[in-house]
């Protein structure tokens, strides 16, 4: 019953997280009504149903009958599943010992909502970025400075003993996109991504920051060779890395367990 409750709570969510991945780095305001981007005709309730209306209206417009972005549908099914899986996460302590539907004992309630609030904040952060930067290309101030200060925050006053941990991850995060993006004059990324290896080196601290730059740049060359070799992008084509990013962060947080369990032989 929760796990279904964390899915509906998601989706409601993911619908939310398509108007700031569309409004922020178009530089919309995030207030008023929904409305079509097509006909701007302005959208009730019924044309805003996660999944269901999308579903219903065949993913098109109610009114001019213009086909939708199949994104509108995809985050919110996203959303949904890495809710649920945070939840899990959560629950089970860090460890996905599947066993969650018991409360860990060490974990008391308060302590409990402060987390799952605090991972649901961060993962709806990487959702926004990850769609943000795949769609137009920036990774938003907006959502990337909110996250740190969140992060800073809870090393702050929940996890005093790993603060300095995170802050070192952070600070070499910076400091190795940094050089990339000064060689490269900004031709191999941007300064937003730049300021996201900050905010992942915070968020996740070592070693788990090591893995998900490790998916990052593994993913991303493999997918720019794919692109490439289909003639879909040429060899200097840009392509947006904040997306890989995300991915990274995402498996960084959720395996971080099983990566320390397998390398803690080796420190």
């Amino acid at each position: 019953m929760f796990l279904f409750l964390a899915f509906i709570i998601g989706l409601f969510f993911g619908s939310f997280l398509n108007v700031l991945a569309n409004r922020i780095p178009r530089g919309e305001k995030l207030t008023g009504r929904s409305h079509c981007e097509f006909c701007h005709k302005t959208l009730f309730w019924k044309d805003l149903v996660p999944v269901f209306s999308f579903v219903y209206l065949w993913g098109k417009c109610r009114y001019c009958h213009h086909p939708l972005s199949y994104q509108y549908l995809f985050v919110e099914l996203v959303t949904g599943l890495l809710f649920v899986i945070t939840y899990a996460y959560v629950i089970s302590g860090g460890i996905f010992n599947f066993q969650f539907l018991i409360f860990n004992e060490f974990l008391n309630l308060n302590s409990l909502i402060i987390n799952l609030v605090y991972y649901l904040f961060m993962v709806s952060s990487l959702i926004v970025i990850f769609f943000a930067d795949l769609k137009h290309g920036i990774i938003p101030d907006k959502i990337v400075i909110p996250a740190i200060v969140v992060s800073f925050a809870y090393l702050l006053i929940i996890h005093q003993s790993s603060i300095i941990n995170h802050l070192l991850s952070a600070l070499l995060s910076f400091g190795f996109f940094l050089i990339i993006y000064i060689l490269t004059k900004g031709r191999a990324m941007g300064f937003g991504d730049v300021k996201f290896a900050f905010f992942i080196g915070l968020f996740l601290g070592f070693p788990a920051v090591l893995f998900a730059f490790y998916i990052a740049f593994l993913t991303g060359g493999i997918v720019g060779i794919i692109l490439i070799l289909w003639k879909k992008k040429a060899l200097k084509s840009a392509i947006p890395f904040g997306p890989f990013l995300v991915i990274g962060s995402v498996l960084g947080l959720f395996l971080q367990s099983v990566i320390i369990h397998l390398i803690s032989p080796l420190l």
